[in-house]
């Protein structure tokens, strides 16, 4: 078994950062500040804030979170949009009513999303943009792969499938409406799961030499877990990521990108 671990390109895309952000300073005395709006209490969604926070203290980055209920979410959004002190705004997913939440999404100003998730976003998504760098770096051929994406939601399959799709690939899309999954797992080539569904896939569904990227997440008795049954770490034929350390570490780097660019594009005074 080959593990696509993200950890390692993630590091050299730090270092990079590091540099980016103390030259913003520097040279035009630009310190980057990001916000975070959570509107849930849940152990899962408070480590993805506090990995966040600690990639904030590393690139010295100022960060507010503002813990907020869903009355006062639409006003908090404006709040920040107004404020040109923060350059990047994150709405921390799962809301707490998610009804309405492509609404909220839209009301962030399109130069902060740095999440791209708006129907107006100028940037690409943070999690489907990783998940094409961590195949880059293990320099996996997309083109000559049969790609099946699992799972068509806001923050990963839809916006993955769609910059796939701006590259000329034609990934095949399996929904939650999909009722021949077992079949089309055992067709494909490269596997991008993110349904939060644990133990979806088994090893058994799964043919020879199948490149694997989980980016399924939810919690499950206080555990993050992905959608990979465990069975499937005991394939030696496969190439997959880790339990721990896949998407995960390259969708915060994604995020840091998308912060840097914007400054760089909307927020260093013009000469």
């Amino acid at each position: 078994m080959k593990l696509l671990d993200g950890r390692e390109l993630a590091g050299f895309i730090k270092e990079r950062q590091l540099k980016q952000f103390s030259t913003l300073w520097t040279e035009y005395r630009v310190r980057a500040k990001l916000a975070i709006i959570i509107t849930v209490n849940d152990p899962v969604i408070n480590l993805y804030v506090k990995l966040k926070e600690k990639y904030c203290q590393d690139l010295n980055i100022d960060i507010i979170i503002f813990r907020v209920d869903m009355v006062s979410l639409a006003s908090t959004i404006e709040k920040i949009n107004q404020d040109n002190s923060f350059q990047g705004l994150i709405l921390q997913f799962p809301l707490k009513e998610m009804s309405d939440a492509d609404r909220y999404i839209n009301l962030i100003d399109t130069k902060k999303d740095i999440d791209g998730l708006s129907e107006r976003a100028i940037y690409d998504p943070a999690t489907a943009k990783a998940i094409l760098w961590l195949l880059a770096g293990y320099n996996v051929n997309l083109e000559i792969k049969h790609i099946l994406v699992i799972g068509f939601g806001r923050l990963v399959g839809r916006p993955l499938v769609k910059l796939m799709q701006q590259s000329g690939l034609k990934p095949t899309v399996a929904d939650n409406l999909t009722n021949n999954l077992s079949e089309m797992i055992s067709q494909a080539d490269l596997i991008i799961t993110a349904t939060g569904q644990p133990g979806l896939i088994k090893a058994n569904m799964i043919k020879p030499n199948t490149i694997i990227v989980d980016a399924g997440t939810t919690s499950e008795n206080g555990q993050i877990v992905g959608d990979l049954d465990l069975d499937v770490y005991n394939r030696s034929d496969l190439i997959l990521t880790p339990t721990k350390g896949g998407v995960g570490p390259l969708t915060i780097t994604a995020l840091f990108d998308n912060l840097y660019q914007t400054i760089l594009d909307h927020f260093i005074p013009k000469i």
